[in-house]
C-alpha cells in the first residue's frame, strides 16, 4: 500500500507520495479542490492529513475514492516531525508525515465522525454564535443604561427591547441612534435564535436516539444533540469510564516517584459538550431534587462545594446517556436499586441451592 501524505492549505495544498519501501514517487503542490481528482487516480493508498477545519472533509474524499483515510491528531504531530525546529514548511511536513506513514504499521488517527455529526455539530455552533452576539449587544446597551444612571433590566431577552425603548424615551435627546441599531440587532437575532431552536428540536423529535437521550430530567434537545454528535458511534467506547475521559470529566494525574497527586478536571476532548452537560445537571439539581441520582450528588456537596457535586453529577449523566444509548432503552430514575435488588435476589438463590 502506498503513503499519500496532504499538507493542507486553504487555496494549495502539498502532496507527498511514497512507495511502501519509503520511495518518493509523487510531490507536487496542488490546487486544494483539484485533491479529489488527484486521488481519484491515484491506486489504493494511506492518506494521511493533519487534523484541521478540513481534515474530515478531505478524508470523506479520499474514502470515496477507495484509499484509506487517517487524519493525524495536531498534537501528535510535531512528534512525528511535522514543523521540526519551529519552522513551517509545506514540503518537509509533507514528508514527514508520508514518512512516518511507511514506518509505521497503524499510525494514530482520530476518530473521523460521520458527515451528520459534523452537521448537527455546526448547527449548535451557529446558533451558540447567534447568542453570544446577542449577549454582547445586550450588555452594550446595559452599560449605556447604566452610564445615564438608569434602572438595570432583568436579562428578559422577550421583553428587554421594549423596556429599554421605555426607559430611553423619557430623556430629553430620546434614544439615540447607535442604541437603537442595537436594539434593532438584538430584535434580529432574537428571531434568528428562535429560528435555531426550531431547527433543533425538529432535529432532536426524528432522531430516535436523541428522543431516548431526552427521557433523562434535564436534558433537551440541544444537550442530546450536543452529546449524540460528539460521541458519533457508542460501539466505540467499551464503558462509561471512557466516555467520562473522552469528554473530559475525570480528574488528571501528577504521579512522580512514590507521590501520587490527583489534579482537576483534565478538561479534554469537546468543552461545549462538557458545558451542556453542566447546564443539564442543575436543570435536574433544580427541577428533580428527589430523583435518586441527585440525591447522590447532594451527598458529594454536604462535603464539599456544590459546584463540585454538579460537574459529578454531570458525569454521572454523560453514563446514562451512554447507557442509554448503548442498551436502546430509557431513563428509569429507580434502576439501580432495582438492579441491586436482583443481584442480591440472584445471590441468595445460589445460597439456597
Amino acid at each position: 500500500m502506498k503513503h499519500v501524505a496532504i499538507d493542507l492549505g486553504r487555496r494549495e495544498s502539498q502532496v507527498c507520495a511514497r512507495e511502501p519501501a519509503g520511495e518518493i514517487i509523487l510531490e507536487r503542490r496542488i490546487q486544494t479542490r483539484a485533491l479529489g481528482e488527484l486521488l481519484e487516480r491515484l491506486e489504493h493508498s494511506r492518506v494521511i492529513v493533519e487534523s484541521c477545519s478540513a481534515a474530515f472533509t478531505m478524508a470523506d474524499i479520499a474514502k470515496a475514492a477507495g484509499h484509506e483515510p487517517c487524519v493525524v491528531p495536531a498534537t501528535l504531530a510535531p512528534s512525528l516531525g511535522v514543523g521540526e525546529r519551529q519552522m513551517k514548511n509545506d514540503v518537509r511536513d509533507a514528508r514527514k508525515l508520508s514518512e512516518a506513514s511507511c514506518r509505521m504499521t497503524k499510525l494514530p488517527s482520530v476518530h473521523i465522525p460521520s458527515e451528520q455529526s459534523r452537521e448537527r455539530k455546526a448547527v449548535c455552533t451557529s446558533r451558540e454564535v447567534l447568542v453570544k452576539q446577542r449577549t454582547c449587544a445586550i450588555n452594550r446597551v446595559r452599560s449605556y443604561m447604566a452610564e445615564h444612571l438608569l434602572p438595570d433590566l432583568k436579562r428578559c431577552t422577550v421583553s428587554f427591547v421594549s423596556k429599554v425603548r421605555e426607559l430611553l424615551l423619557a430623556l430629553p435627546n430620546g434614544i439615540p441612534a447607535h442604541v437603537e441599531r442595537l436594539l434593532k440587532a438584538i430584535e434580529f437575532l432574537t428571531v434568528q435564535i428562535v429560528d435555531a431552536d426550531k431547527e433543533l428540536k425538529s432535529i432532536a423529535s426524528n432522531d430516535p436516539v436523541c428522543k431516548r437521550l431526552m427521557t433523562v430530567p434535564g436534558v433537551g434537545p440541544q444537550t442530546a444533540i450536543r452529546f449524540s454528535a460528539a460521541i458519533d458511534d457508542p460501539k466505540r467506547f467499551d464503558s462509561a469510564a471512557q466516555i467520562y475521559s473522552y469528554l473530559g470529566l475525570t480528574p488528571g494525574e501528577d504521579t512522580t516517584g512514590f507521590k501520587t497527586r490527583r489534579t482537576g478536571l483534565t478538561r479534554a476532548g469537546a468543552p461545549r459538550v462538557r458545558w451542556v452537560l453542566v447546564q443539564a445537571a442543575w436543570s435536574m439539581w433544580r427541577s428533580r431534587p428527589g430523583d435518586p441520582v441527585v440525591l447522590w450528588a447532594k451527598k458529594i456537596a454536604a462535603r464539599g462545594k456544590a459546584s463540585r457535586a454538579i460537574v459529578a453529577l454531570a458525569r454521572k449523566l454523560a453514563g446514562i446517556l451512554f447507557a442509554l444509548w448503548r442498551d436502546g432503552t430509557q431513563y428509569d430514575p429507580n434502576y439501580e436499586s432495582k438492579r441491586r435488588a436482583e443481584l442480591e435476589r440472584d445471590a441468595n438463590t445460589k445460597i439456597i441451592a
